[in-house]
């Protein structure tokens, strides 16, 4: 970690639409990340623990320590140690995992005071320790949802290339803008991320335009997009990146890519005092 650089950047990938290339987009960003020199921590904030399964753990019910487990010590105002739980991925980042009984701890935070503030409490034992830490979104606008915007100081929304989910954007956006007014004044839009990009049609170049029509203005499009292929699917039911799996194929070139672009869009901002850590 950079010595004038205290804690992580956090961001939440964030899309309450399924399917859209989210735990793809926050493992392959994580690692590429890590390719980068940085140090980096993923939180599997999903209860279907699709990322720690994406990254080869696919019998998630054996971890004596998940996400549910350390947040609901701290909500029994229990003291745990930042490394508690964590484990190091054979590509570089480091794993927060999560399993099926983050659910429930999702419904017990419902009567907890300040509850939005559960996984950013978290959040602050650890972030010392990283350059950057991702937060995998699970495809809704609940509690835990609620708590990684709480928690991030970014926001990266990767969205398909198809109409419906563009529209979908809007219910994301005005959430987003609620946790800004009432939570977390610091949160921002990264940007958007279009993800499984069919480059042989017209209709893709028109989402593509379509998205930039309505949101451009006003928020970051990612000039990289990521193609779609077979191969991405692939590498996430083998646990592997999709730099380990299709190395020289287009959509690890386009992670890549997009990994390079994202970093100069984050330090772009950081220099004109755009965000604090």
């Amino acid at each position: 970690m950079s010595e004038n650089v205290q804690d992580a950047c956090v961001i939440a990938v964030a899309n309450q639409k399924g399917g859209v290339g989210k735990t793809t987009t926050t493992s392959n960003l994580g690692i590429g990340l890590v390719q980068q020199g940085k140090k980096v921590l993923l939180v599997d904030v999903d209860a279907q623990g699709s990322l720690t399964a994406s990254l080869g753990y696919h019998d998630s019910d054996i971890f004596e320590v998940t996400l549910a487990t350390v947040m609901g010590e701290l909500l029994c105002e229990e003291a745990i140690e930042p490394t508690k739980g964590i484990l190091h991925h054979k590509e570089g980042v480091d794993l927060m995992p999560s399993n099926i009984e983050l659910s429930g701890l999702e419904v017990s935070l419902v009567n907890v005071m300040s509850r939005e503030m559960t996984l950013k409490r978290y959040i602050e034992l650890v972030r010392k320790d990283y350059d950057y830490i991702l937060l995998d979104c699970m495809p809704s606008l609940g509690m835990l949802t609620i708590n990684a915007l709480a928690a991030a100081d970014r926001i990266l929304i990767p969205v398909q290339a198809a109409y419906l989910p563009i529209k979908g954007l809007q219910q994301l956006i005005r959430t987003i803008s609620r946790v800004k007014k009432q939570i977390n004044p610091k949160l921002e839009i990264e940007g958007i991320l279009l993800t499984m990009m069919d480059y042989r049609t017209n209709y893709a170049k028109e989402i593509q335009t379509l998205l930039q029509e309505a949101y451009g203005k006003n928020i970051t499009i990612f000039h990289t997009t990521i193609p779609l292929s077979v191969r991405a699917a692939e590498s996430a039911a083998e646990g592997k990146s999709i730099y380990q799996h299709d190395p020289k194929g287009k959509v690890a070139s386009a992670y890549h890519s997009f990994t390079e672009e994202f970093l100069i869009s984050l330090n772009g901002k950081e220099k004109k005092g755009g965000f604090h850590r």
